[in-house]
């Protein structure tokens, strides 16, 4: 018998740390994977799948993820009650945030409008090691000031082909960086996090595989004095293939702050 489908759009938060992504993997603990397995749990008999509008890498975090629940089966009744349900079997570091319904126009992968990334990082000593779940940590000396400007050149429209992996014929290498900035940390605070720590913010409506680790690895090299700001600025025009960026940074220091829909 033919059931009506329902479709729901559900973000949700979780720390990537032990975990190896977003996309589902055998013999591996991945957030589709723990999300799928709750489903089965608190819907036993329901007939359904998810996806997901970001895959993250393992060990990447997120404030704010979201996916889409296809339900053949009957419509959920109280979504709110439904939502306590599922973050009362989620697993502690996953999150349900909000629940609401949408029609079959909507399309979570299209309809992204843009996303916002943060990479938390500190120099110096070694931090303590509760930090590094949230945090990356390079054990020497870096010139921030410098990594600050060479973030600035990032924003705009460039060509990314040089800050991107394992890219296919139709991958669109021209993007516009909405927001490149590196700061000072104040968002982020804990009483074993060192005294001093950095963000680097990047905006944007899509982003190519390993972008944004490989966008930070350039300025931790700019930073080491390996790479000048004209180089940066080279590495960003479409006829430069020499200068491919293959520093890639680690990801535990990565989080995916906010995503917004049109």
């Amino acid at each position: 018998m033919f059931r009506k489908r329902f479709f729901y759009f559900i973000k949700v938060q979780y720390l990537g740390y032990r975990l190896h992504g977003w996309q589902k993997q055998p013999d591996v603990k991945t957030i589709e994977g723990l999300i799928t397995k709750t489903f089965g749990w608190i819907m036993p008999d329901a007939k359904y799948k998810i996806l997901g509008t970001s895959r993250t890498d393992a060990m990447v975090s997120a404030e704010e993820s979201a996916f889409e629940l296809f339900l053949d089966h009957e419509p959920l009744e109280d979504l709110q009650e439904f939502l306590k349900l599922l973050n009362k079997n989620l697993p502690q570091d996953i999150r349900a945030l909000s629940i609401e319904e949408v029609d079959d126009k909507f399309n979570i992968i299209q309809d992204s409008k843009t996303k916002e990334y943060a990479y938390l990082f500190s120099v110096g000593d070694k931090f303590h090691p509760f930090c590094a779940p949230f945090m990356a940590n390079f054990q020497e000396d870096l010139d921030i000031e410098k990594m600050k400007e060479a973030a600035k050149l990032y924003q705009g429209r460039h060509n990314f082909k040089n800050y991107c992996v394992r890219v296919s014929e139709k991958s669109t290498f021209e993007r516009e960086m909405l927001r490149s900035e590196l700061v000072e940390n104040t968002l982020y605070t804990a009483n074993f996090f060192p005294e001093n720590s950095y963000i680097f913010h990047i905006h944007a409506s899509g982003f190519l595989r390993h972008q944004v680790r490989l966008m930070m690895g350039t300025l931790i090299q700019v930073g080491r004095g390996e790479l000048s700001l004209d180089q940066i600025e080279e590495s960003l025009r479409p006829d430069t293939p020499h200068l491919q960026m293959d520093f890639i940074a680690p990801a535990s220091g990565l989080i995916l702050r906010k995503l917004e829909f049109d």
